[in-house]
């Protein structure tokens, strides 16, 4: 019956906004077909990944809009792009491959998605130890481990992925976006640009590890208008002249848009070098900058002022004090408040979308029209 409620709202909400669309162009890019999901990423679809390897719990003002209770550990109010992707395919949401205690099993897929990850290997400074590379092998261990268990027990079949759901299942990447801003504290523009490259092999790397896994389909995002983000121009836009007509900062975005057009090059590559495989690739930068633009067009009161924040307008942030803590900043003590009204705001805490806009997100890439897709 949740199940239900769920794709009937997901439906609702599709048709609130049709209005303001153009018409589809052809069906949804992601449907049912695919009996599992397997998700790699950052905060923008950890489930609670990264929470559950480093052993924490997100402060109590995060989740509330919708799981009531900061159990899961999303790094949001609510519910993330990949949950309301879930959604429209009638799947659960995605559990965590760290999850220990938990009602959901995995059969229908797993997230190792974790916070604050990178497409480049961590290092001593990372805040999370699970990078791309550290995700597929995780992934690598889950299926052999999976496979060898119900090669013993046949009825684990109803919790576990079967071989043919490792298969015909849908591999999703959504990462890269900390590799960008995290550069920017030691280098300039230039050389975060000359960076790209070599992110994007290891990006390659990935896919061709999951691909002698049995991996076929593929759903890549690109990344978001980075310098739209609160965190950014609170600390990179002090001096005004960096920042564009809409406030972001100018140098984040230009190194997004080389990033995605780098990214795009490679998606169209990926066909002829992988034989038998569909790609994917979504353009989530568009779609933000859209949302952040033309925000009172959509319903949203705050492009880029946070919801769960402290100090007042324009950006209501202080990289000192997180959402929901209470801690000391330039000598005085302050508290991170959540707003009123999360659904008013495209930013949640400075770094992760509300839910939504989360929703505003997922409901775009629904229609088809910022998907691009290919075969050999």
């Amino acid at each position: 019956m949740e199940t239900l409620f769920h794709t009937l709202l997901t439906l609702l909400l599709f048709v609130a906004i049709s209005h303001t669309l153009p018409p589809l162009a052809g069906s949804f890019p992601i449907s049912n077909i695919f009996p599992a999901v397997f998700n790699f990423g950052d905060s923008n679809s950890d489930t609670g990944e990264l929470s559950s390897g480093l052993g924490f719990l997100p402060q109590p003002s995060y989740e509330k809009t919708y799981f009531r209770t900061p159990t899961s550990g999303r790094f949001c109010n609510g519910r993330l792009i990949v949950d309301f992707l879930m959604e429209a395919i009638d799947r659960p949401y995605l559990r965590p491959y760290l999850d220990s205690i938990s009602r959901q099993s995995y059969r229908r897929g797993c997230n190792f998605a974790a916070a604050a990850s990178t497409i480049q290997k961590a290092n001593a400074a990372s805040y999370s130890p699970f990078g791309f590379g550290v995700q597929v092998s995780q992934f690598i261990t889950f299926k052999s481990k999976v496979l060898q268990l119900i090669q013993q027990d046949e009825e684990l079949g109803r919790y576990l992925p079967s071989e043919y759901y490792f298969k015909k299942g849908l591999y999703m990447f959504d990462i890269g976006q900390n590799d960008i801003a995290g550069a920017f504290y030691s280098k300039t523009l230039d050389e975060v640009l000359a960076l790209v490259p070599t992110i994007l092999d290891i990006f390659q790397d990935g896919i061709k590890r999951l691909y002698a896994e049995g991996a076929r389909n593929y759903w890549i995002h690109n990344t978001g208008p980075l310098g739209c983000l609160a965190q950014v121009v609170s600390i990179f836009g002090k001096d005004k002249s960096k920042l564009d007509e809409f406030g972001c900062v100018s140098d984040h975005n230009q190194a997004a848009k080389i990033f995605n057009l780098q990214l795009h090059d490679l998606f169209k590559k990926l066909p002829q070098q992988y034989p038998d495989s569909r790609f994917t690739y979504v353009d989530i930068f568009s779609i933000k900058s859209d949302l952040i633009l033309n925000h009172s067009k959509y319903g949203f009161d705050h492009s880029i002022m946070v919801c769960c924040g402290t100090g007042g307008p324009p950006l209501n942030y202080d990289d000192q004090v997180g959402c929901g803590k209470t801690a000391r900043s330039n000598g005085t003590i302050k508290t991170a408040k959540p707003c009123y009204d999360s659904s008013k705001y495209v930013n949640w805490d400075g770094i992760h979308y509300t839910e939504a806009a989360n929703r505003f997100v997922a409901l775009h890439i629904l229609t088809g029209k910022y998907s691009e897709r290919l075969r050999l």
